[in-house]
């Protein structure tokens, strides 16, 4: 058993006489989590508190989570873990988002898969410690010791004369028990609830249409509104005609603020018929750039002398000056645009006594605190209500949607709808940066790996390397730098910031000198990783053993090499906390190579929602297939030339070949898994086209490149 204590300072110990229940606040503290019963008065005003948990009278359990669900699950598997340790009847389980609350809440976003990694002990104790007095409240009441009873399924059972009491009838006494400073956690091997297959709390609702996302919400007597955007990053607004567009029907104003035309009106279709009316003209604020200008670019700075020195291991030019045989090749990458299925949206009020935001943010704090410094006013007079959200991938931690929104409600002095358009979001929105990668590897007489250089240069992609991931560490001699150029091209984080394609590229350079020193790819892997725990070179900041582990179930569940009717790819990467090694299977049709499964084995530490987690390893992976295979967004003039589904191809259903999940069950918390999986996929797969067809991928997306002309992906044929 685990045993933890709680801080006992400023307990209030107060009754719940006016909610017929029990109410449980928690206070995370950095050092300690502090446990506090309240009334009802102190539930809807105190701000000392976290988050609630709630026990009414007649046995409904009631967990406010309190960070945005964009898909990952957590709204689900947050209220799984308190339930666990309540040893509560999950289907009396009741969940609630909450409001943004920075003085009740701890990191109240969604963004680097970190929410379950973060609050998996903080909400076990919640759930023990609730556990706790509702035991000592039925001892209370049947004047015997709490250790003589136990709780199972909602229920306080004393198996010695075969009796019992429900949560709810114990409530109201359990309310006024002394809150434990120390309490229990249950041993991981008698979790009942953790690890199996739950469906989202949302489930019904989603099916049945009920309103849950931002689109969907509605307040009476709003307005709606949509924003023509300069359609060339680098252009600003010289004139605006806007007569025709203010005399179509159903619109209220047209208002330019910024580099914005925004037009307002009764209804979405109005809106949009009446922006088409517009005539803006433009003309050039900065550098205006292509696609063809990226690529010369990237070459140029590639042999940069200003570049950034992210690790240095050994002696690097002695190493390569001194090799028998040098391997160097360049990978590179597109922008991407994140095309969430609902695309960006908001609703403002502002008014003089403060400010309603409702709608769908990963960060809902930085929306709250960056509208705060847009009008002049302090954050607390300002609300924000999350909705669901219908996907983010990274476009919705940013919060330009968000100030577009607050800004015009100011200056029309009404509450509005924003609403962008698929066009608004990939023609004007945040991208995935365009990156070129050139990775060398130094190799003696014997054909070992002596030294190892990677230069990563990135469109405003910041450090485009990850420095620390394998294989540093298991070099003597190391060199990884960066460049970056800055561009009037909006860029931020996509699934798996950086990894989504470093990975890729890095893992099939890592076959290649495999394949070069005449050694298995997993073995060459696993050589390595032995090299670092024996003598590892500089810090280590990957777990060896679970990466090892990974890597050998991926072996074990394949059947590596020995099935003779396929032809097999590997990948293995280290993000986010978690480690997922990933086997690709290609069959040869009518001479072409057709993708059949894919296996991955994860470490993600526990699996809390084993359905949920299946589901994250398999959207990760068709997630980075499609993109590896078709996602680019290229510009002419700086203009995005694709803005709809017409011409930027996402993959079918049709394309995805099976996908065969495992978990390594190791016991460890939670590491996280809303990202981890999509980073070695492309690796694995281009590694194994290789093996079919004798021919290298170096960029994305593969469908255009030339070893890949007229192949089909239809796993199905």
């Amino acid at each position: 058993m685990e045993t933890v204590k709680t801080n006992r300072r400023n307990f209030l110990k107060l009754a719940t006489a006016t909610t017929g229940g029990l109410i449980l606040g928690f206070n995370w503290e950095a050092n300690a989590t502090t446990f506090n019963v309240l009334d009802e008065a102190t539930f809807a005003a105190d701000n000392n508190f976290n988050s609630y948990l709630s026990i009414s009278s007649d046995n409904v359990i009631t967990i406010f989570s309190p960070n945005p669900e964009l898909g990952q699950n957590i709204k689900t598997s947050f209220p799984m873990i308190v339930a666990e340790e309540l040893e509560a009847d999950w289907l009396r389980v009741k969940v609630v988002q909450a409001a943004l609350d920075t003085k009740k809440f701890e990191r109240q976003l969604t963004g680097g898969s970190g929410a379950i990694p973060h609050s998996w002990e903080r909400l076990r104790k919640a759930g023990a410690t609730a556990k706790q007095m509702l035991l000592e409240a039925g001892a209370k009441r049947w004047n015997v010791s709490a250790s003589s009873l136990v709780a199972e399924n909602g229920m306080i059972v004393d198996k010695s004369v075969n009796r019992s009491l429900s949560y709810g009838e114990l409530a109201n006494e359990a309310a006024l028990i002394p809150v434990p400073t120390d309490v229990k956690l249950k041993d991981k091997k008698d979790f009942k609830i953790i690890g199996q297959p739950i469906r989202n709390v949302d489930s019904m609702e989603m099916i049945t249409g009920k309103p849950l996302y931002g689109l969907d919400f509605y307040r009476e007597g709003m307005v709606f509104a949509m924003i023509q955007r300069p359609k060339s990053f680098g252009m600003k607004i010289k004139s605006v005609d806007a007569a025709a567009a203010k005399a179509a029907t159903g619109i209220i104003d047209v208002v330019t603020f910024k580099n914005n035309v925004a037009v307002v009106g009764k209804s979405t279709w109005q809106v949009n018929k009446a922006r088409k009316l517009l005539k803006i003209e433009y003309e050039i604020d900065s550098k205006i750039e292509s696609t063809t200008d990226h690529d010369k670019l990237f070459k140029e700075l590639l042999e940069s002398k200003e570049a950034t020195v992210r690790r240095k291991d050994g002696d690097v030019d002695t190493a390569f000056a001194n090799a028998a045989k040098v391997i160097s090749r360049e990978y590179q990458c597109p922008f991407l645009p994140h095309n969430p299925m609902e695309p960006m949206n908001f609703f403002a009020h502002v008014r003089q006594d403060g400010v309603e935001l409702v709608g769908p943010t990963q960060t809902p704090d930085l929306a709250r605190n960056e509208v705060a410094r847009l009008l002049g006013i302090a954050p607390d007079k300002i609300t924000l209500e999350m909705t669901r959200l219908g996907g983010g991938f990274g476009r919705r931690l940013k919060a330009d949607y968000v100030l577009e929104a607050a800004e015009l409600s100011s200056l029309i002095k009404a509450p509005v709808k924003l609403i962008w358009t698929r066009e608004d979001d990939m023609g004007g929105g945040s991208y995935r940066p365009a990156v070129r990668y050139r990775f060398q590897a130094a190799l003696d007489k014997e054909n070992n790996l002596i030294g190892y250089k990677l230069r990563g240069v990135g469109i405003n992609s910041g450090n485009p390397t990850r420095e620390d991931n394998f294989p540093s560490g298991a070099v003597d001699n190391l060199l990884i730098e960066s460049v970056e150029y800055k561009s009037s091209i909006t860029t931020g984080a996509w699934r798996a910031p950086i990894t989504n394609f470093l990975a890729f590229a890095e893992q099939s350079f890592i076959d290649e000198v495999a394949n070069e020193v005449k050694q298995d790819p997993i073995q060459f892997r696993l050589a390595l990783l032995e090299k670092v725990k024996k003598s590892p070179v500089g810090v280590i900041k990957y777990d060896i053993d679970r990466m090892k582990t990974v890597i050998e179930l991926a072996r074990e569940k394949s059947n590596w090499g020995k099935n003779k009717n396929v032809i097999q790819g590997f990948s293995v990467y280290f993000s986010h906390r978690s480690y997922v090694a990933q086997v690709a299977e290609v069959v040869m049709k009518d001479g072409k190579p057709v993708i059949k499964k894919i296996y991955a084995a994860a470490d993600c530490g526990i699996v809390v929602n084993l359905s949920g987690a299946y589901q994250q390893i398999r959207g990760g992976i068709v997630d980075g297939m499609g993109h590896a295979f078709y996602g680019s967004l290229t510009f002419k003039d700086g203009a995005a030339e694709q803005v709809n589904f017409n011409n930027y191809k996402l993959i079918r259903y049709k394309e995805v070949p099976e996908i065969d999940v495992h978990f390594v069950n190791n016991g460890i918390d939670p590491t996280g898994l809303g990202e981890p999986a999509l980073p070695p996929t492309g690796g694995a797969i281009a590694n194994a086209l290789y093996k079919a067809t004798g021919k290298r991928l170096y960029n994305q997306p593969f469908i255009k490149q030339e070893a890949l002309t007229g192949v089909s992906l239809d796993s199905k044929m």
